[in-house]
């Protein structure tokens, strides 16, 4: 079954919404709002890179709070431990059996605050939840239920005493983005409000944890023509030839783009995927899993400028041929 147009257009209206809801929060980013949404209707988990007092954890709070749903804020430090994050068993001297007791991780959106200054052990105790929604303590399996979100932060200054997250986790981040600071009108916007702190701002919610679900199933079933494929095949496969990169994006990047992009086409309040889809979402979805080359990143050379040539360099089809 594929979603019909009068789908496509009742997403489009409560997916603007949503993103109208959380922008009272994160003043003049509707952007990064709107990716915030694509990642969670794409059943994916979002990485934001930026510098602190951005609103990164206004915005998770507020898209938990839209979405009727619970969030939880883990603040990432060297002394964290796996069972800091999944939950431990502890043992009931009266009923004399052990019981597990839940971590932060079971909500469904979860904050992973200056996630790289946690050791690999503790960031490896994401790997199992972010794809597949579940945690395993002591031979147990624990469903942390849906909809699930995580949305990681990393500070770009402050190196040191982190650990740069492995490839392999940077590829179950569906989307990287940063928010960046205000504009001037926003920022005046924010000082005249100065008086309720962030954490009072109560968002109405619009839809229900369940409804969700419903929506995040219904997006799947957005068309995607062969000629999209090819295309996304194609750019794939352009970012593993590109002198600058030593490794380049896998088959859950271009699996991810194409998610995305069929979340991007509802919001948009289409039933079907154009090429501008893949364009507007190829840096946030693919840049952050590129490798490159140690002396192309010495030149100056970032995998967001790559993208942006293989870009203009790897034709799409016509919108003709992808309807």
């Amino acid at each position: 079954m594929t979603m019909t147009p009068e789908q496509a257009s009742a997403f489009h209206e409560t997916f603007g919404r949503l993103v109208s809801g959380v922008e009272q929060v994160l003043l003049g980013k509707t952007f990064v709002v709107r990716l915030g949404f694509i990642a969670l209707f794409s059943e994916g988990h979002l990485l934001l890179e930026d510098f602190p007092g951005t609103g990164k954890t206004s915005l998770a709070r507020a898209i938990a709070q839209s979405v009727d749903g619970t969030s939880n804020r883990i603040q990432f430090t060297p002394d964290l431990l796996p069972g800091d994050i999944t939950g431990v068993s502890i043992y009931d001297q009266r009923a004399g059996r052990f019981d597990f007791h839940e971590g932060p991780v079971f909500a469904n959106v979860v904050l992973a605050d200056e996630i790289n200054r946690a050791s690999p052990k503790t960031q490896a105790a994401l790997l199992e939840v972010m794809e597949e929604g579940r945690v395993t303590v002591d031979g147990a399996t624990h469903p942390v239920g849906s909809p699930f979100m995580v949305i990681a932060t990393q500070n770009p200054i402050e190196q040191a005493g982190t650990y740069r997250l492995p490839e392999a986790q940077l590829d179950r981040f569906l989307l990287k983005a940063s928010i960046g600071y205000p504009d001037h009108a926003a920022t005046v916007r924010i000082l005249e409000g100065s008086g309720v702190r962030a954490h009072d701002t109560v968002i109405p919610s619009v839809i229900g944890a369940a409804e969700v679900v419903e929506l995040a199933a219904l997006v799947r079933t957005v068309h995607v023509d062969p000629t999209i494929n090819d295309y996304v095949s194609r750019l794939v496969e352009a970012t593993r030839s590109a002198t600058e990169v030593r490794l380049g994006v896998s088959v859950r990047g271009a699996l991810a783009l194409v998610r995305a992009a069929k979340t991007l086409a509802a919001a948009s309040g289409r039933h079907y995927v154009v090429p501008d889809d893949i364009k507007s979402l190829a840096e946030p979805v693919l840049a952050h899993r590129l490798v490159l080359d140690p002396e192309a990143e010495f030149d100056g050379v970032t995998a967001s400028s790559i993208i942006a040539q293989l870009l203009l360099e790897t034709p799409p089809p016509s919108d003709r041929q992808a309807v």
